[in-house]
């Protein structure tokens, strides 16, 4: 009996178009192999894909009546596949966590952190459209199994956190938080009903590559209270390096959305938003150099911004970089980071250090 290829062509029905595809690949594969183009910008000419392991259902689609991503989600003979809905149907991710954290985030406010017990609540997004070599939170990031919550369900578990924990604040990380964005508009519209409290403060991490204007403003509108924004670099080069992303106009537009994203919040949330900058630093990733001209640049538009530097550690894949695993950096380091940006003239520097966090208030003269 002749055995049958482990691939064959079958057709499916996009939008009741029918397609013929190879079986066996994901919907979004089949969908790019027959011409329908994949944005990395939720507003670009194409499909959003930005995660690509089925965690933060930003690319859901209508399967055979299903809501499915379609980045992981494999072609079957005769599936038929809607990109919009036939009916309303909330938002879905995976999210897990809802867990009480001592230290807090980019965002976290620097006073907060040595208070020796847990100072805020926290759940974390899966998916992310970033690959760092170095990811610290590769298991999120990364996550494409688990149970999908409704935004109305994360809240509610959120909320059962701060009251256990008898915290005031309430945060969302990842992965990448803001990937999905009508899942995180109706999260914290739902958390704000959830915690009318003037103490409740909602706290969103997030790497910034899709904080356009319109998203900070929908968000701040929706009872965001406190961001923290990773910046990762100044220079395209580096930032292709931190985060993994090979397309060059890919990166720099994510880039140039977070830098823009500091501005925006900077220039017109000043004493409405509480804003923090996440910078990176290990020296395989990111010379001293720009490091320092990030913080002039962040100085510029600020001094008195927040700035935390995170000493970038082997975590996923160890932080290979050409084939070799990075160092964490040495506590000396950071001190020599610490002095470096406050010479630039930001006011607050924390630094993370394998000892804990240093600063703002070290002197400023080395000893």
């Amino acid at each position: 009996m002749e055995e049958r290829p482990s691939w064959e062509t079958i057709t499916i029905y996009f939008d009741d178009k029918p397609l013929q595809v190879t079986s066996g690949i994901p919907i979004k594969e089949a969908l790019q192999l027959s011409g329908f183009p994949i944005s990395p910008f939720p507003k670009g000419d194409g499909i959003f894909v930005p995660c690509g392991v089925g965690g933060c259902m930003s690319c859901a689609m209508e399967v055979d009546g299903v809501f499915l991503p379609i980045c992981v989600t494999q072609v079957q003979e005769g599936m038929k596949i809607q990109k919009e809905f036939s009916h309303p149907i909330s938002p879905l991710r995976i999210v897990h966590g809802f867990q009480g954290h001592p230290v807090g985030g980019v965002g976290t406010p620097w006073n907060l952190k040595a208070s020796g017990r847990n100072i805020e609540v926290a759940c974390f997004s899966a998916g992310c459209n970033l690959r760092c070599p170095q990811c610290q939170n590769w298991t999120t990031t990364y996550c494409g199994k688990g149970v999908y919550l409704t935004p109305e369900e994360a809240a509610i578990s959120l909320t059962r956190a701060r009251k256990r924990e008898e915290v005031d604040r309430m945060a969302i990380s990842g992965g990448e938080s803001t990937l999905n964005r009508p899942w995180l508009i109706q999260f914290l519209n739902i958390l704000r009903k959830l915690n009318p409290d003037k103490e409740a403060r909602l706290h969103v991490d997030t790497n910034g590559t899709f904080l356009t204007n319109e998203y900070v403003d929908e968000l701040f509108q929706a009872g965001m209270t406190d961001v923290g924004i990773d910046l990762k670099a100044i220079d395209v080069e580096t930032y292709c390096r931190i985060t993994g992303i090979e397309d060059r106009k890919k990166a720099s537009l994510y880039l140039r959305t977070s830098w823009e994203a500091v501005r925006y919040i900077s220039e017109n949330y000043k004493d409405r938003l509480f804003l923090g900058v996440g910078i990176p630093y290990n020296r395989d990733l990111i010379s001293m150099e720009e490091v320092e001209r990030i913080g002039k640049e962040i100085s510029n538009i600020d001094p008195n911004l927040q700035v935390c530097v995170l000493d970038y550690r082997p975590e996923f894949r160890r932080g290979l970089i050409e084939g070799n695993m990075i160092q964490r950096p040495s506590y000396q380091e950071m001190v020599e980071i610490y002095h470096l940006l406050r010479g630039t003239g930001l006011s607050t520097v924390l630094c993370q250090t394998p000892f804990g966090h240093i600063g703002p208030h070290i002197p400023d003269k080395r000893r």
